[in-house]
């Protein structure tokens, strides 16, 4: 090879992310670890029961569930013709034209890179935590930054070498769910097995949209799988698999591991339980019909599962920012894979560095690591990522009008249209509960400042569109196009420093 043809060869690859190395299964471990369901059974699910005082929450994750399977009807369905890395933004940008993709591209990057940023609040109290357990003494922080040097390690390898990790890490957070839920359900209280948090009907009492508003948060994550649609092999047939396994298996565990403890506490104690042990209640009760040996197995896997949270969602926040850099959205130097592993390489090592930062600041700072990093930067991140799905639904319906006869009728207009309802009021809930999802008071500022800090980066990124189209006519033409984006400019780039003119 010549060196004068090695520049435009190595442009053609520093664009694109290695194509055909996911399988279903490993677009599963992705999207599932994202959810986080040992997180979600520890914290979620405690946290449901103690702030909304209901017993309704195994029912409310079936609703909400259903929901999300109803939205991603269209969302699988628009997986083929918008093969992206950027997922909401691309589709955004397709249905409902360029300036809403670049806002809502802006949004999204800010709500994975802090739900991302937040898990490592978890990890670093929950890994300090166990260490005390046997007896060595390690600050939160440093545990943290351990996490945050191997995420961005493996964040620089191939994609299918992270989806390894993930399968044995993900398939031990679920043995341990099922091997509680069935401890749970084997030692109820008063010796009855009860089904009274099942009951529909308890999703019909004052405070229900508070358990609704818990019940879609836990699930966010699982639209994961159409991010890594270029890494694909068969995108659209492996996307729309794995997004509804992920859903299902996904209720599955929620409503089993919720019911259970409400089995094992006794209906009528479960709220007092989660008020009483808080994120403790899932281990005190493995304690109680496992034993103690049991219970740390479950508090160690609860670290790795928050490891493989922060492996997931790094590769997603990363996916995102590259995606915006390749088309010229955001700085090009975003938009580089590396040449060896076809990660996005510049994205990642950007995504460490603002992990690194925060992690720094508040152990310094002396800032709660639970609160003040995981809730509030996890919740606000979730808002964020509802306000995506949300809007996605309108931009299928935007997407398939132009195309009324690319696919059936229940797929482009009755399942988009029913799912945009749906999530509609889903929003509406999340927002009126939001502070207690926080955490936080009624009147504290947090409560409306983030919502409406979203909308200002929204409007933001919607002004930026708008200059883009009147500025920069050729890189606006380019947005929500992917791949193609690079298709045009590869001959003129040499992979580094290239620039539209």
């Amino acid at each position: 090879m010549s060196q004068s043809k090695a520049p435009g060869q190595r442009g053609k690859v520093a664009v694109h992310l290695a194509a055909n190395r996911l399988g279903v299964p490993s677009v599963i471990f992705f999207a599932m670890s994202a959810a986080a369901p040992l997180t979600a059974v520890t914290m979620v699910i405690t946290s449901g029961y103690s702030v909304t005082g209901l017993i309704g929450i195994p029912v409310a994750f079936v609703v909400a569930g259903g929901l999300l399977a109803l939205f991603s009807v269209g969302y699988v369905t628009m997986a083929p013709y918008v093969v992206n890395a950027g997922a909401f933004s691309a589709y955004i940008s397709r249905g409902l034209g360029r300036p809403v993709g670049v806002a809502a591209a802006l949004v999204a990057l800010i709500a994975y890179t802090g739900i991302q940023i937040g898990v490592y609040g978890a990890i670093g109290d929950s890994g300090a935590r166990l260490f005390r357990d046997w007896g060595v003494h390690v600050p939160w922080w440093l545990i943290a930054l351990a996490g945050c040097a191997l995420v961005a390690f493996l964040g620089l390898q191939h994609v299918d070498f992270n989806s390894k990790i993930l399968a044995v890490l993900l398939v031990a957070e679920i043995l341990v769910i099922v091997v509680y839920s069935l401890g749970n359900l084997a030692h109820p209280a008063n010796g009855v097995v009860t089904v009274d948090a099942l009951n529909p009907e308890t999703l019909f009492s004052p405070g229900a949209g508070a358990v609704l508003a818990v019940a879609i948060t836990a699930f966010v994550g699982f639209e994961a799988s159409v991010v890594f649609s270029e890494e694909a092999r068969q995108p659209g047939k492996t996307v729309r698999v794995a997004t509804f396994t992920s859903i299902g298996v996904l209720v599955g565990l929620f409503t089993l591991a919720s019911w259970a403890m409400s089995v094992a506490t006794g209906p009528d104690r479960i709220v007092q339980a989660s008020q009483t042990e808080s994120t403790n209640l899932i281990y005190s009760l493995a304690t109680t019909s496992l034993g103690t040996s049991w219970a740390m197995i479950g508090r160690a896997l609860y670290v790795t599962g928050a490891l493989a949270t922060l492996i997931a969602f790094h590769n997603l926040a990363a996916r995102y920012t590259f995606a915006l850099g390749r088309e010229r959205v955001l700085p090009a130097m975003f938009g580089r894979t590396s040449l060896r592993t076809g990660a996005p390489k510049n994205s990642s090592l950007v995504q460490s560095a603002l992990a690194l930062v925060v992690i720094v600041v508040y152990a310094v700072a002396e800032l709660d690591p639970v609160i003040n990093l995981f809730y509030w930067w996890c919740t606000s991140g979730a808002l964020g990522v509802m306000l995506l799905i949300g809007t996605t639904s309108f931009a299928v319906i935007g997407f398939f009008a132009k195309r009324p006869s690319a696919e059936s009728a229940w797929r482009r207009i009755v399942a988009p249209v029913l799912s945009a309802i749906g999530l509609a009021i889903g929003l509406v809930l999340v927002l009126a509960n939001f502070d207690k999802l926080l955490g936080v008071e009624a009147d504290s500022p947090l409560g409306w400042g983030i919502p409406t800090a979203y909308l200002v980066i929204a409007a933001v990124g919607l002004a930026w569109g708008l200059w883009l189209r009147g500025a920069w006519p050729e890189v606006y033409a380019t947005i929500g196009m992917g791949s193609k984006a690079a298709i045009g400019r590869s001959e003129a780039e040499d992979g580094v420093h290239a620039d539209l003119r």
